[in-house]
């Protein structure tokens, strides 16, 4: 509930109010006019120096319990919370016990706080009224320089026992996050963490982390033992990521986290070794080429994603016997070599498949989309397929202008697919007898979209919505893949079928004179 709801509320109390008591306030507001234009907003005037415009506004506010305007108050964005409190004594001794902060620069350069004090001043402020109070606190500190001993006090003001939700970004990479933060009662009590930008390095003297259900770190400066350390004190933790934590080389996830389901490692550049002994763990996310990933128990694998070099042929070879009951695969290679392998291996479960051939200049030549075909027939349950084929420069043999004769497989129905997506859709022939066989063959078949270009279509700015620029080679192959379609794929499409077709901007998508 923002201001807009509360002054909905207002106004229906105001509609029950005489028609004396509304002149009043009235002639109020027209003595005070001048008085409040000399003082500025309320904002400005400090936490005691109200005008009589805030002093109509209470007295128009109606005669609720504090307990249920505290409700109404924690209900609205942080932004129109720190508003109200300037204009109302009720929703100033709310605000000081207001139970969520989020402090980011955003946040302190807003007109709310537009004021000539420093954001550490601000911040000082804003913590010094909500001390002992806080349920969820995000210092986003990323973008501003903070002195160690002010982040010193703030978290040592702020962090107290009770606090469920705690995100730390300073700005200061080399500061050291004090163990003393998380005291008896926080560990306690914290249900969410999230630190980065900076340096933690756990013992075992820190102690169980009692009701820690999600940890986020990204950028620390943490080492593989110190994480195992900590994880070996957080029983009942249910999701970790780690982004870009370049101190670890060697992972390990002990069996004692019965609970956790949920591992994403992204941009760890110098891990070389993942072993997880977590036995529930059933989504799974991983980029960058880590030379052993061992994960013990994979049967309860539902979700997974990969992004790393020839990760295409690898997933079709070996995942349906690892991970048997997968439902939702996404697969991002940086360089797909080798076509995929026809193979007699299903994966009986899997729902939504979602592959990325990151091309650029690196795909090979030799590889053929037609291949893929291996994934539908080893997907007897496949529901919804999306593909990013997005070529900068297409070498492929091309439909157009070449043979126009199309190979032809042994017929398999696919009775579930129902979505296609091909993103980068270019005048490939692979490609084109990949949508062909598609459209013969999958008798559930609702939608089909050939996106001839890639990412993004369009930003906003100054209330405007421009194209976004792309590359010479996808806007001079761009026409033929519309040709393609033309010529090769719309009169194969079965009535029940939507295709759409989605081709450059004509207006923003020229080619270069």
């Amino acid at each position: 509930m923002g201001l807009l709801a509360l002054q909905r509320l207002m106004s229906l109390q105001r509609a029950g109010v005489g028609a004396r008591q509304r002149r009043r306030r009235q002639q109020i507001l027209d003595q005070n006019a001048s008085v409040n234009k000399r003082k500025g907003s309320p904002c400005q005037q400090g936490s005691d120096g109200y005008s009589q415009a805030a002093k109509i506004m209470r007295c128009s506010i109606p005669d609720l319990p504090e307990d249920i305007w505290c409700h109404i108050h924690s209900l609205m964005p942080l932004r129109d919370a720190a508003s109200a409190a300037c204009v109302s004594h009720a929703f100033l001794r709310s605000w000081r016990c207001h139970p969520n902060l989020t402090l980011n620069i955003n946040m302190l350069a807003s007109e709310t706080h537009a004021c000539e004090l420093s954001y550490s001043d601000k911040i000082d402020c804003i913590l010094r009224n909500h001390s002992g109070c806080l349920k969820v606190l995000k210092l986003e500190l990323d973008c501003i320089f903070i002195s160690r001993r002010h982040l010193d006090n703030w978290l040592c003001a702020a962090v107290t026992p009770g606090i469920e939700e705690l995100t730390l970004l300073p700005y200061k990479r080399k500061y050291n996050v004090p163990l003393s933060l998380l005291s008896n009662g926080v560990r306690n009590s914290i249900r969410y963490l999230k630190i980065g930008y900076c340096t933690f390095r756990p013992t075992a003297e820190l102690g169980p982390l009692r009701s820690l259900t999600s940890l986020y770190l990204c950028t620390l400066r943490i080492t593989g033992d110190e994480l195992e350390c900590f994880l070996s004190n957080t029983l009942t933790l249910k999701q970790l990521v780690l982004v870009d934590c370049k101190e670890i080389i060697y992972l390990k996830i002990p069996c004692m986290l019965q609970q956790l389901g949920y591992l994403k490692i992204f941009e760890c550049w110098r891990l070389q070794v993942i072993e997880s002994k977590a036995p529930n763990l059933s989504i799974f996310c991983l980029s960058g080429e880590i030379s052993k990933v061992s994960l013990g128990e994979t049967l309860h694998m539902r979700n997974l994603t990969l992004h790393r070099s020839n990760v295409v042929c690898y997933a079709r070879a070996d995942l349906p016997s690892i991970m048997p009951n997968l439902e939702t695969l996404v697969l991002n290679s940086c360089g797909e070599v080798v076509s995929t392998p026809m193979l007699p291996t299903k994966f009986l479960y899997l729902k939504h498949l979602s592959i990325n051939l990151v091309a650029g200049l690196k795909l090979s030549l030799s590889y053929d989309y037609f291949s893929l075909v291996s994934f539908l027939d080893a997907s007897p349950s496949l529901e919804t397929l999306m593909l990013d084929v997005t070529q900068h420069l297409m070498k492929h043999e091309s439909v157009v202008g070449g043979s126009s004769h199309l190979r032809q497989i042994p017929e398999h129905r696919h009775c579930c697919l129902k979505s296609v997506n091909i993103t980068g859709f270019s005048s490939a022939k692979g490609l084109v007898e990949l949508a062909c066989y598609i459209l013969k063959n999958a008798v559930s078949l609702e939608s089909m979209t050939l996106d001839t270009i890639f990412g993004p279509r369009h930003r906003s700015r100054n209330n405007h919505t421009l194209c976004l620029p792309k590359s010479t080679g996808i806007l001079k192959e761009a026409p033929r893949a519309v040709t393609a379609i033309r010529e090769f794929i719309e009169d194969k499409v079965p009535p029940t079928v939507q295709l759409n077709v989605l081709e450059p901007c004509s207006r923003c998508h020229v080619m270069p004179g």
